[in-house]
């Protein structure tokens, strides 16, 4: 029995609460990388990386105190605002934080086995910056698509469910599958229709779901981008681009907790 499974035999209620309390830790890091990576990768900002400079108010640079840095209970503290210069704190920090505490707490209710368990974490602690950030700049960074690819291949390569033949498989087809949708595209309209992020995290996402997964995975992905356009649109009437890459990441974990509970049961 693993230390996890002693603390959740011993602790049933304290152990998802103490993974809630993970959750929001993890969130706020999550905040740190939404607001610093596309800066990173555009090279806006050579000097911050995501530990330098410390946690800051990007408006009067007042560095913030420890408890001025306590997921969740500052930003209520504060009500949202700078204690030095009162500016708005952006509530999607909030949001990632508490995104993060209840995605923790319930699936550590839920899942039963540690291994899968850290394995769903680790899937959407990488999927939710790459959806806040491609939500708002278009971009899906080379230096979070990448890692989660190789994340999803070595984890079934340890002894998951999935056999790696499925998993490698799914990177390529994931990839392949809309570079051809791209290219198609673009020779018939001459207009660039998706990013080559998009394929890079299909090809994650075949990875982690095998390429059994990849056509609903698209499926799902594709209506709920086109229900999110028609909605958005019309409380963003200028912003005419969409982004795919948070449907993607929507449809990607959705089918990977399916997995999960099918194999479970």
């Amino acid at each position: 029995m693993s230390i996890i499974d002693s603390l959740r035999e011993a602790w049933p209620v304290g152990f998802p609460v103490m993974s809630a309390v993970f959750g929001a830790i993890t969130g706020s890091f999550l905040g740190v990388v939404v607001e610093r990576v596309p800066a990173m990768v555009r090279e806006e900002a050579e000097s911050d990386n995501l530990l330098f400079p410390g946690s800051h108010c990007p408006v009067c640079q007042h560095s913030l105190s420890a408890w001025e840095n306590i997921p969740l209970v500052s930003w209520l503290a504060l009500r949202g605002r700078c204690r030095k210069c009162r500016s708005a704190i952006p509530l999607r920090l909030f949001l990632m934080e508490l995104v993060s505490a209840l995605g923790f707490g319930l699936t550590a209710c839920f899942i039963a086995d540690a291994g899968t368990l850290f394995s769903l974490w680790l899937l959407a602690a990488f999927l939710l910056p790459l959806a806040m950030i491609d939500w708002r700049h278009q971009l899906l960074p080379d230096c979070l698509t990448q890692p989660l690819l190789w994340a999803g291949l070595l984890l079934h390569a340890v002894g998951h469910t999935l056999p790696l033949q499925d998993a490698l498989f799914g990177a390529v087809a994931g990839y392949l599958s809309l570079w051809l949708i791209y290219w198609a595209f673009r020779l018939m309209t001459g207009r660039e229709g998706l990013g080559y992020g998009d394929f890079k995290l299909l090809a994650a996402l075949g990875a982690w779901c095998g390429w059994q997964a990849l056509p609903l995975i698209l499926f799902a992905a594709s209506v709920s981008g086109i229900a999110g356009y028609f909605l958005f649109n019309k409380l963003n009437k200028n912003n005419q681009t969409i982004s795919f890459g948070p449907y993607l990441a929507l449809a990607g974990i959705g089918v990977f907790v399916s997995q999960l509970f099918a194999f479970t049961y």
